[in-house]
């Protein structure tokens, strides 16, 4: 059954991945950042996520790419391709240049968009 159909539970370990039931994450590597993004590619068409609008390839990826190495900075915001109920990020550590992280979320969940947006997130920090 496809991760769009069937989103993994909590603790679960599915296709190399860890879910907490309401955000799926895996990490992708390959020779080169295309490979990667290939790899990235098709396991979203694999997984029931095909129609999503995602860069064209590894080149238009690049372009998302925020260019501040502030980790400062890089903690609040996400660098990469964002687009619900995905996210395509680069990795903050910048060591290796040819892994993507693969952040899939749970649309069946009630708050989904808040959680995605991070909105409730922002809420509870203006409240402190």
């Amino acid at each position: 059954m496809p991760l769009r159909e069937e989103f993994p539970e909590a603790g679960s370990d599915y296709m190399g991945g860890t879910s907490d039931g309401y955000e799926y994450q895996t990490i992708f590597a390959g020779s080169r950042l295309h490979a990667t993004y290939d790899m990235v590619r098709q396991f979203l068409k694999e997984e029931g996520y095909g129609e999503l609008p995602i860069p064209k390839d590894a080149e238009e990826l690049k372009l998302f790419r925020l260019p501040s190495r502030n980790k400062q900075l890089l903690m609040f915001e996400d660098n990469g391709y964002i687009h619900n109920p995905i996210k395509i990020l680069f990795p903050y550590d910048g060591r290796n240049k040819n892994t993507l992280i693969l952040c899939v979320y749970n649309e069946k969940d009630p708050q989904h968009l808040l959680k995605f947006h991070r909105i409730l997130e922002r809420k509870a920090a203006a409240q402190v």
